[in-house]
Formats: structure tokens, C-alpha cells, sequence
């Protein structure tokens, strides 16, 4: 059972001050309409009649955060290219302040192009280079100052290469008196070491502590797991079955709010956003994660990476 939750603590949230680190992406749509199959080839032709740029991977982390009340910072990493240009702007409009960077040697912006008719997405081109040596040297020595000025923060992984040097910038934080969330990629958790939160989805948990027979056994190996990275909380996101959160308190799980799923694209994002925001605001892990999961039932139910906002969580 779900929770009563109090009031969303928006003005406690805007005072936060969050920054958010990690893969940087675009999300491009192009929407049109089918009518007829190619002469060509037994596809379906696509009349695009629409365009949409939306803020993708760390980008929509922090666009989430923002749209929640909080001050935030997003530092990352794109290229001298017009993709790369398209993100910086539309965090300017989301007020979300710029600590990004381009990279000098020629990486190209993460960019993942969806065709869409009638609201079916029909194809994805992905556009992807990881970021150089020279580009993560120059991120490293940005985030000192920057964590200087914040009260939490958080790292998006999304496994293109900006948080390579994932265990420094923890130990860099944890130094500061920073603490850390990351949503994880991978089955290299040690790299997490530190942090106050992990929270992969049940795909990526599996992952990491293998299959599990039961909610006893799960319970046992992600104990075991937040032991040994010396996390406060691991959450496992886990679709339609809802959330479950692990402290050293126990177990606590909040069962999926969603009415009708849409399109699950940046749903991790808005709960890790909330999660954020919450947090740095002063809530407990139960209660943040409450929030969480009501955000994450929000926006499954719109088209493609979106966001929440702190309107619609009270409402």
C-alpha cells in the first residue's frame, strides 16, 4: 500500500541546488503520417509533418529537476556540431544553468533520431562517439568548483563514456561533503563505491546480483550489494510492479501509480530527478521515493522523454 503523502515541499525545493553529471543526448522526432508502402522496398513510407527536439540522458535529468523547482547545474560534455548546439539552447529554456562543454577532437553529439507515424515510433538512428582523453580531463577539473556550490549530486550513466572516470568524481564529492545519486549502467558496480544511492531498473539488477527466486532472495542480494558499496539506499525501479527501496531500516516497497503507459522513455530520468529534488529538500528515503514513483506514473503516460512538474506532483 502507497503511502499518504504531505504536501510537495516546493519551497524547500527551490532552494536546492543540484547539479547533474553524466551523458548528455538529443532526442529528435519526426512526426508524420503513413499512407501507403514503398515501391522500393516493403517498408512503409513516412510523410513527416512535424519536427520535435526534447533534451535526452543527463540533459533530461536536469531539465526534470528544473521543471520541479530546484536550482541546477548540468555539466557533460557535447560536440562542436549542431546537434550539440540544439541541446545547449533548450537547456538555456528549461533553466537549467550550462556548465557543458565541447570537446575538441571531433566527437559528435549523442543524438537518437525517432521516426514516428501516427504516433507509432517506426525507426531509431542512433548518432553516437564517445567523448576524448583531452574532453574529461578539461569536465574533471570543472567539477571542483562546481560542487563547491551545490547540495547534492547526481550522475546519469548512460554508458557513453563522460562518467569513465566515475570513482574519481565520487571520491571528489564525498570529500566535499557532497552526496551522490546515480541511475547505474552495466554490471561494474564497485564503480559506484560511495555513493548515497544507486537505483538501477530490475534489468539492471539482475545484472549486477544475478537472478533472483524470490522477494526474500532479492532482498538478501541487494542488501548485500548496498553493503558492500557502502550505499545509504539502493531502489530498484521495476516497471508496472512499482518500486522497491533498501536502507539499512529494512525494505520498503510502493506499488506503480501509473493509469495508462504511454511511452516509458526518460521515466528513470524523472524518478531519479524526484529523488533528487526531494532529498536535497529534506525528505526521508520512504518519502522521496513516494514522490518518485507518483512522478514516474506522470510521465509514462506522454509521448517520448518528458518532464514533471511540481504543479501536476501536488495536484
Amino acid at each position: 500500500m502507497n503511502p499518504v503523502l504531505r504536501p510537495f515541499p516546493l519551497e524547500r525545493a527551490r532552494a536546492a541546488r543540484i547539479l547533474v553529471m553524466g551523458d548528455i543526448m538529443l532526442d529528435r522526432y519526426w512526426f508524420g503520417e503513413v499512407e501507403r508502402i514503398s515501391p522500393e522496398a516493403p517498408v512503409p513510407v513516412v510523410r513527416v509533418a512535424r519536427r520535435e527536439d526534447r533534451l535526452g540522458g543527463a540533459a533530461n535529468v536536469a531539465r526534470n529537476v528544473a521543471a520541479l523547482g530546484a536550482q541546477v547545474s548540468l555539466l557533460g560534455i557535447v560536440g562542436a556540431d549542431e546537434p550539440g548546439a540544439r541541446v545547449r539552447a533548450m537547456l538555456r529554456e528549461a533553466g537549467v544553468h550550462d556548465s557543458v562543454l565541447e570537446d575538441p577532437q571531433g566527437m559528435e553529439t549523442t543524438l537518437k533520431m525517432r521516426v514516428l507515424g501516427r504516433q507509432q515510433q517506426m525507426l531509431r538512428v542512433d548518432f553516437e562517439q564517445g567523448p576524448s582523453a583531452t574532453a574529461l580531463d578539461a569536465m574533471q577539473e570543472s567539477l571542483r568548483p562546481v560542487l563547491e556550490q551545490v547540495d547534492l549530486l547526481v550522475l546519469s550513466d548512460y554508458a557513453k563514456g563522460t562518467l569513465a572516470r566515475v570513482e574519481s568524481v565520487i571520491a571528489l564529492a564525498r570529500a566535499q561533503g557532497v552526496p551522490v545519486l546515480v541511475d547505474p549502467k552495466g554490471d561494474r558496480y564497485p564503480r559506484y563505491r560511495g555513493a548515497a544511492m544507486v537505483t538501477p531498473n530490475q534489468s539492471e539488477m539482475r545484472d549486477a546480483v544475478g537472478r533472483w527466486e524470490s522477494e526474500g532472495d532479492l532482498t538478501r542480494r541487494a542488501q548485500s550489494l548496498r553493503g558492500q558499496l557502502g550505499l545509504e539506499a539502493l531502489l530498484i525501479t521495476r516497471s508496472e510492479q512499482g518500486m522497491t527501496l533498501y536502507t539499512a531500516a529494512g525494505r520498503t516497497h510502493v506499488d506503480a501509480q501509473a493509469h495508462e503507459v504511454f511511452d516509458v522513455s526518460g521515466a528513470g530520468d524523472t524518478v531519479l530527478a524526484t529523488v533528487a529534488v526531494t532529498r536535497a529538500a529534506g525528505l526521508g528515503w520512504p518519502e522521496a521515493v513516494a514522490w518518485a514513483n507518483r512522478a514516474g506514473g506522470i510521465v509514462v503516460g506522454k509521448l517520448g522523454t518528458s518532464i514533471v512538474t511540481a504543479e501536476e506532483l501536488a495536484s
